[in-house]
């Protein structure tokens, strides 16, 4: 198939189609026919005799698609072009560096190629200055000392280990490589003694583990018992101390491993986690035989740890009287007396919703559904006085648990929609209202399958009282569901309730933008910037920017822009102006194409770029010159940003032009008033002078010819 091209090199201009007959003048031969209408014919909706289906058209597609088109190998043949490819690519690399020197994966890119060309020097010298600029980046280091590794430099390796492990000791990978190095090398005393420096810094349970399994591994039981005991005295906790004795139970050292728990029992008695401990302590008791020491402890534990921390406690002992003692009396007498307590304590204080919650957790325990339902039906009869949300919040999660106990535990849907239906009703909607019961509802219809149900309760929360985490979560639902008409619906509705909530705008605008809407994308910012009252208008109004940028609609920009102008002259909002005015319309990669940089239209962009960042910035200076003189600071943080955007600019940059501007810094003096308005202090303090307040101040005039006076003696002086 022939292709033509049109305009351009190359390409001849086809004649107009009245060049073949110069009577019809500007008409053309299609202009001067006779158009008759086009029959009409009704369309065969009959099946064809032969039906194909859609495996065989993919069947087909396969079978005609051509050959897939590679680029060509490059074959190097001499030293010459040899040299000259690694020129080559050693330049990009130098580029590609220079253009994002912090980028660590380039400089990792260009060291494992300098190391493919079996150049090491060059790709440590590469290493060395990538660790310039990143030392801190650990995965670095990491990258560094696998290439001396796997070219067998060893001690090359164990310097840049060193080095690692001192530059940034609390990365414990670093050492562990480290370690496992020397192992691989069989230098044993070596890496115990990178486990000693690493043991002085003090880390956490994994590294004390690995140097006790490191000693294991080597056969030192009393190197491996020594660190042990450093271990625990380092890290006085309950799991420290279980790992200990269980490391003497394994070798058969029963009395260590029982003076080692009675240790941590008498240290750690009063320990937030002493519960974990004391069940190991009693099972180990419990493998030994010795039965009545196990039921010691545990009563020991019971009397010593709190009932809020005892659960597991608790039920520990229960199986342990279970399997040794007389169950159903020990049961009886450990729920009786704690169901005794807690009767107690609602009985004085109904309102005290934490004691129902302890009493229903210990009926839960026993697994009596008739008592736990009956005493979450007079827990939730307690209802708070005063319809105030603080002291709703605990009563309204007794409604929470229970609906979540008739869901998961005793399976019955209906009971638990009857449950949620209830509180919901019984909320004083109009006062406050719960958006995580509503929710609750909601998601709990959705796991039945119902999801009519779901948008009815997430409908009525709007209604009745809307807030942000309800919009927030129905808009989820519906969106992952791919209703899109709802969920602009709902945006809608989002904003009617809070106008002035710019999440809202730039979600809605955001799903346009998913959507490929962008007229209705820019329509929503426009109204949204319209409001008077915003919470974060800056994040909007970035967002809108971006927006506008990522469409390359750089007009548009320049009139948002101007328009946030008008609203504020912030020294952010000119920056930003400027920044966008610099690089408005680069052609990205291809920019860095010696080509296009030659390019006589390339040229005049950047020219025209240069130009109207210049005028942004000139504007800028003229305002805090003028309308706000007394933002010194500000004009002086201005010129910076300028000047480093000329020496960017390169040779289209002009850097004098911003250095006559610039101000020169004096310490000065300013009196510190009091309450009683006497001045009893002074504060030093940074202060401005451009070189157009020198004509308007006549002290700094007479010093200026001081300053001209002696340097003119010296000059003479130097003449002589």
């Amino acid at each position: 198939m022939a292709l033509t091209t049109r305009g351009g090199a190359g390409g001849d201009k086809a004649p107009p189609p009245s060049a073949a007959d110069p009577s019809l003048g500007f008409l053309t031969k299609r202009d001067t026919e006779v158009k008759l209408p086009r029959a009409t014919r009704g369309k065969n909706k009959t099946p064809a005799s032969v039906q194909i289906t859609a495996e065989q058209i993919l069947r087909e597609a396969r079978e005609r698609q051509g050959p897939e088109s590679r680029p060509p190998q490059q074959k190097i043949t001499d030293s010459i072009e040899l040299s000259e490819y690694r020129l080559r690519r050693r330049k990009e690399f130098e580029d590609v560096i220079r253009r994002v020197r912090w980028n660590v994966n380039a400089w990792v890119k260009y060291a494992k190629w300098e190391e493919q060309q079996r150049d090491f020097a060059r790709a440590r010298s590469v290493y060395e200055r990538a660790l310039d600029v990143a030392h801190r980046d650990h995965t670095l280091w990491l990258k560094y000392a696998e290439f001396e590794m796997r070219n067998r430099f060893v001690n090359h390796a164990r310097n840049v280990w060193d080095r690692a492990v001192s530059l940034l000791p609390r990365v414990d990978q670093l050492w562990y490589k480290y370690i496992h190095m020397e192992e691989l090398l069989g230098a044993v005393a070596n890496a115990r003694q990178v486990f000693e420096r690493w043991m002085a810094w003090r880390p956490d349970t994994a590294g004390w583990n690995s140097y006790i399994k490191f000693e294991l591994r080597y056969g030192e039981v009393e190197r491996a018992r020594a660190i042990y005991e450093r271990f625990v005295a380092e890290h006085p906790r309950p799991d420290t101390f279980i790992r200990y004795a269980k490391f003497e139970m394994k070798r058969g050292e029963v009395e260590r491993a029982r003076r080692v728990y009675e240790r941590a029992a008498d240290l750690l008695a009063d320990d937030e986690d002493a519960e974990v401990l004391f069940v190991a302590f009693a099972e180990f008791e419990e493998r030994c035989r010795e039965v009545e020491r196990a039921r010691a402890i545990y009563k020991y534990a019971l009397d010593r740890v709190p009932k809020g921390r005892a659960e597991e406690l608790y039920r520990k002992f229960l199986a342990f009287e279970k399997q040794f003692g007389d169950r159903e009396g020990i049961e009886d007498a450990i729920v009786g007396k704690r169901r005794f307590q807690y009767e107690d304590e609602v009985r004085k204080n109904p309102l005290n919703y934490d004691s129902w919650f302890d009493y229903i957790r210990l009926e839960e325990s026993v697994g009596n559904k008739d008592r736990i339902r009956e005493v979450y039906e007079r827990a939730i009869a307690n209802i708070p006085p005063a319809e105030e949300k603080r002291y709703w919040q605990r009563y309204i999660y007794l409604w929470i648990n229970y609906a979540l106990y008739e869901e998961l535990d005793a399976k019955d849907i209906e009971r638990t929609r009857e449950v949620y239906r209830e509180c919901l009703k019984l909320i004083p909607h109009k006062k406050f209202t719960s958006a995580k019961l509503w929710l609750m509802a909601a998601q709990f219809e959705i796991r039945q399958k119902n999801l009519q149900a779901a948008r009815r309760i997430l409908g009525n929360a709007i209604g009745m009282a809307p807030k942000g985490k309800i919009f927030k979560k129905y808009i989820e639902i519906e969106l992952y569901l791919g209703n899109f008409d709802r969920c602009r619906t709902l945006y809608e509705k989002y904003i009617e309730w809070s106008p002035a909530n710019c999440y809202a705008w730039r979600k809605y605008a955001e799903l346009e933008k998913n959507l490929s809407e962008t007229d209705r994308a820019r329509s929503i910012y426009e109204l949204a910037i319209a409001q008077p009252a915003l919470d974060t208008p800056e994040v909007l109004w970035k967002e809108y920017l971006q927006f506008e940028i990522d469409e390359n609609e750089f007009d548009r920009t320049r009139e948002l822009y101007e328009r946030l102008l008008d609203r504020t002259k912030h020294l952010k909002v000119w920056i930003s102006y400027a920044e966008f005015e610099a690089s408005a319309g680069l052609l990205g990669e291809d920019s860095e194409n010696e080509e296009v940089k030659n390019d006589a239209n390339y040229q005049e962009q950047q020219l025209e770029r240069v130009r109207r960042c210049r005028a942004v910035f000139e504007r800028a200076f003229d305002y805090f010159r003028t309308s706000a003189p007394e933002l010194k600071e500000e004009r002086a943080m201005l010129l910076e940003e300028w000047l480093k955007k000329e020496v960017s600019f390169g040779d289209l940059g002009d850097v004098t032009l911003v250095q006559k501007k610039a101000p020169r810094k004096v310490k000065r003096k300013r009196p510190i008033p009091t309450e009683d308005g006497s001045t009893v202090a002074y504060e030093e303090f940074i202060d401005y002078i451009f070189p157009d307040e020198v004509a308007l101040a006549p002290n700094l005039k007479i010093l200026e010819a001081a300053y001209k006076w002696k340097k003119q003696k010296t000059g003479d002086t130097d003449d002589d």
